[in-house]
């Protein structure tokens, strides 16, 4: 028997499923952290299997597998479709998580424009239900990075110099010197202050992690998935990830449908500069993982080319916001 398989009926045996039901274990592709396997079960059931990697990470990536749970009951109660949680092992680390498997595929190119645009007012709705949920406090739930903070101020300052702590230590490539790219930053820090509930922020929505289910009435959104980055905070913080590299402005049918779910999506001056902090914030990420991932050579330079740019756009707003 191979590892997927002693893993996966280890799993299903902790979950409290007979491992005997299991028929078949794949690996699901476009994961770029987390091992993740669908476990088909006899009666044709679909899970999903992560397993957190023992090799370095940034520092927020610690106990992901455990925010993901948070997502998942997140999403349950605002009644959008996304993973359940099965089981998480009760290990400090979290190691693995068992989920149920929602229906679709990664939402990609073969979309009609009149299907892609009803598709993305649905998306809108569905982020704006899961922004009215409460959080308890502000942060990555995992505790990754310490407690939840009672305000966001202190929550993404914490998660800001994290990432820039992370790029000194693995010695990252930045476009700009981390501590410029700090000082750039606190100029914006008062514009947090107007935050003052947090709300549950996937922060990694980009098409990979929406599921498109074709179902014979047409295609409907089946599932946010990958729910592991998600943290406590400003929901403005996902139209980073919604229009990754690019300006969520120019996503008309998304805004209507995320007004038409209660959702704030008018951008003025405070909302510009907070949205330009996630930004920067997200973009850092993207190029300092490539370190402890020890990215391709292709891959490397597209973040550079891609990625690096928009960190400097990113921070020259914030720059001319202040002048």
């Amino acid at each position: 028997m191979g590892e997927s398989q002693e893993r996966a009926r280890r799993v299903l045996t902790a979950a409290g499923i007979d491992p005997g039901r299991l028929a078949g274990v794949r690996p699901l592709g476009g994961g770029t952290y987390n091992t993740v396997e669908e476990l088909r079960l006899t009666d044709g059931t679909r899970c999903v299997l992560k397993a957190a990697p023992t090799a370095p990470g940034l520092r927020y990536e610690a106990r992901l597998l455990h925010s993901e749970t948070v997502f998942s009951r997140a999403a349950e109660e605002a009644g959008v479709p996304a993973p359940r949680t099965l089981h998480a092992d009760d290990t400090p680390e979290v190691r693995h998580l068992l989920q149920t498997a929602c229906p679709g595929e990664p939402w990609d190119d073969s979309l009609t424009d009149a299907e892609r645009a009803e598709l993305r007012g649905e998306l809108g709705r569905q982020v704006a239900r899961l922004h009215r949920v409460t959080g308890p406090g502000y942060g990555y739930p995992s505790g990754a990075l310490g407690p939840l903070a009672p305000d966001w101020r202190t929550a993404f300052t914490t998660m800001f110099d994290a990432v820039l702590d992370d790029a000194r230590r693995y010695r990252a490539r930045l476009p700009r010197p981390a501590d410029e790219v700090a000082r750039t930053a606190r100029a914006a820090h008062d514009a947090l202050d107007e935050v003052t509930v947090p709300r549950p922020v996937h922060f990694d929505l980009w098409q990979g992690n929406i599921l498109v289910d074709r179902t014979p009435d047409g295609p409907r959104i089946g599932g946010l998935i990958d729910g592991e980055r998600m943290f406590w905070g400003d929901p403005l913080a996902d139209f980073v990830s919604l229009a990754l590299l690019d300006d969520i402005e120019k996503d008309e049918a998304f805004l209507a449908g995320y007004r038409q779910g209660g959702g704030h999506a008018a951008l003025g001056r405070a909302e510009r500069l907070r949205l330009a902090l996630y930004r920067a914030y997200l973009y850092l990420i993207m190029l300092v993982e490539t370190v402890p991932r020890a990215v391709d050579e292709g891959h490397d330079r597209w973040v550079q080319e891609a990625v690096a740019p928009e960190l400097v756009a990113a921070l020259d707003e914030i720059k001319a916001a202040g002048a």
